[in-house]
């Protein structure tokens, strides 16, 4: 069709894999502050003009980054194994559901930073976590505005309310706790 985009090259599709496995290894090593473009071409055997015509910026690199962990973590809500993914009762999902999300905004909250403005969750990610948070209170049958209590349920998930409550002191154990309460409240509710 004439609005899609043209296939990736199968050489396009490899360096951008590279790429972002070789950004992902470095994070990993030396953390988000300290990749620099010429660290992420070295390590993916690539030029630095082949990061920057991919990406466009460092930002975008970091934001493409996200992305792709972004997709991942939804695979394995929607494919992966219980009680995470399919197969495990709707309570047992939600739990491993906000579980799994706030350590995700844990663990990118500085690839997140990184990313600047591109790195503000998109909206198709946020309507992902609300429909399957919505879906799961559907089918609890939970009563009220299941679409504002799927809003109300991610909220404290949130990279910002986390590191505010880390920076005060907070266990990451207490948060997990306080969402496993609020989850059962809402549903005995």
């Amino acid at each position: 069709m004439a609005d899609q985009p043209a296939p990736e090259r199968a050489d396009a599709q490899r360096n951008r894999r590279a790429l972002l496995e070789a950004a992902a290894e470095l994070i990993d090593r030396c953390s988000v502050e300290n990749v620099t473009m010429d660290a992420v071409a070295q390590r993916a055997g690539v030029g630095k003009g082949t990061v920057f015509r991919r990406f466009g910026s460092r930002e975008g690199l970091m934001a493409a980054l996200l992305d792709h962990s972004e997709r991942e973590w939804q695979h394995a809500v929607m494919a992966g194994p219980p009680p995470l993914g399919p197969g495990a009762a709707p309570c047992a999902r939600l739990h491993a559901f906000g579980e799994s999300r706030l350590r995700l905004n844990l663990r990118h909250s500085a690839l997140i930073r990184a990313a600047g403005h591109t790195g503000s969750r998109s909206v198709p990610a946020a309507s992902f976590a609300q429909l399957h948070v919505r879906h799961l209170l559907t089918a609890l049958e939970v009563p009220g505005d299941v679409a504002y209590l799927a809003v109300a349920l991610l909220a404290p998930l949130e990279g910002p309310i986390v590191q505010q409550q880390l920076r005060e002191g907070v266990p990451i154990e207490r948060l997990e706790a306080g969402w496993h309460d609020l989850v059962d409240r809402l549903v005995r509710a």
